[in-house]
């Protein structure tokens, strides 16, 4: 069992507009050509930041969706939220907000034996990382610059660096790059 952060960037690191935007990402490429479908089969359990649910809720699900779809997962969703939510309808989505610490085990006990998935975003997936809980990052990086935008994961990250697993060209405007996160040195009180 492992917690991932799997999502896209673009080249210069961002994973949607200031504005929360994902257009930029869609026309670049099919999902089916990435690792997603072996992936998302071995995730038991999700995480995401309120920002991540509404874009569900308005792009993809919800009633002023284009096309809207049924809730794509049915592995048990916690969101992230400062603020009351309104759960969707039909799927197992349970709310949460402060330290992920205590959220991050029960999302292991309901994973059952399979992974955890931080879908995003990047700030979510730093506070795992912060607590010593983010194992692996698996990262479509996009042949687009944004300029600005929504970080892919707003932390220093230098010492130990992560382990690159492998790179792999999707298409032709991704590469696929899949980093393990060694655990850092723990620091014993001094007295």
């Amino acid at each position: 069992m492992k917690t991932q952060y799997y999502t896209a960037s673009s080249l210069d690191g961002f994973i949607a507009t200031p504005d929360d935007s994902l257009e930029w990402l869609f026309p670049l490429g099919d999902i089916e050509a990435t690792s997603y479908p072996a992936f998302i089969r071995d995730v038991g359990a999700l995480a995401m930041g309120s920002t991540t649910y509404e874009w569900m809720l308005r792009h993809v699900v919800g009633p002023k969706a284009e096309r809207p779809q049924p809730w794509p997962y049915q592995q048990p969703t916690w969101v992230f939220s400062s603020r009351e939510r309104t759960p969707f309808p039909g799927a197992d989505i349970r709310f949460a907000n402060g330290d992920v610490r205590p959220v991050h085990r029960q999302m292991v006990e309901a994973a059952n034996g399979r992974n955890v998935w931080i879908v995003g975003g990047g700030e979510l997936a730093g506070q795992f990382y912060d607590c010593g809980l983010l194992d692996e990052i698996f990262v479509q990086v996009a042949s687009v610059t944004l300029g600005a935008g929504k970080p892919l994961l707003p932390r220093a990250i230098v010492s130990p660096p992560l382990r690159l697993l492998s790179a792999r060209t999707v298409g032709t405007a991704f590469a696929e790059l899949h980093y393990a996160i060694p655990r850092r040195p723990s620091r014993r009180a001094t007295k």
